[in-house]
């Protein structure tokens, strides 16, 4: 039995969309994991600031979120438009 284009591009694009999702992932969950550890490091050492702190944390949060959203993205495009 001969495995033929079609196959292979749909076989293809189900590998990439695991990478994408796979690989980026790792880059948000390090760099969340890292924010939130500085932050309570931080809030330690000043709870007078933890209001400004806490703030600013999720914005860095939000912001190193979106590369995992980018490769959801992509993955999902991979899954249903390839």
């Amino acid at each position: 039995m001969p495995i033929e284009g079609a196959e292979i591009v749909k076989a293809a694009s189900l590998l990439g969309a695991g990478l994408a999702m796979g690989l980026g992932a790792i880059g948000p969950g390090i760099g969340e994991g890292l924010v939130g550890a500085k932050a309570c490091e931080a809030i330690g050492r000043n709870p007078g600031e933890a209001g400004l702190l806490t703030r600013t944390m999720l914005v860095g949060q939000a912001v190193s979120e979106s590369t995992g959203i980018y490769s959801l993205v992509v993955a999902l495009l991979l899954l249903f438009v390839v």
